[in-house]
């Protein structure tokens, strides 16, 4: 059997809020923003020319959704984004008013930093070995 990871859905509290942060702060590709009705939209995005999984961006409904945005994780690092040019994208991202809770460091696997989105969700952006 073969299976890929296709989706993640990403709590949020506003579907056109959530499209400017990913597309033009962290320069995600819009893939869909179908309307389902008055009060829910298919609304997709991820990194521009990645073959991985796309973020579900999923307005909250009720109050208890409404509580897990910025905190899916309970405070961890919740997704982690490989870059192939980590200290270019950190200073990008701060220019954009991006977050950073920890500079890029390295490790054996390759370098890290940690940022947090509009939401408080955590991020770690790696540059993995050999990029």
């Amino acid at each position: 059997m073969s299976q890929t990871l296709f989706q993640i859905a990403l709590v949020v509290d506003d579907y056109d809020r959530a499209i400017d942060y990913f597309v033009n702060t962290l320069n995600f590709e819009l893939l869909e923003d179908t309307r389902i009705n008055d009060e829910k939209r298919w609304v997709r995005v991820k990194p521009r020319g990645a073959a991985g999984a796309s973020l579900l961006l999923a307005k909250a409904a009720n109050a208890a959704q409404q509580l897990a945005i910025g905190n899916q994780s309970g405070g961890r690092v919740f997704l982690f984004l490989h870059t192939d040019r980590i200290r270019e994208d950190v200073e990008v991202y701060k220019s954009r008013g991006v977050n950073f809770i920890r500079e890029p460091e390295s490790f054996e696997f390759g370098m890290a930093a940690v940022f947090e989105d509009i939401y408080g969700n955590k991020w770690d952006l790696i540059e993995p070995n050999g990029k």
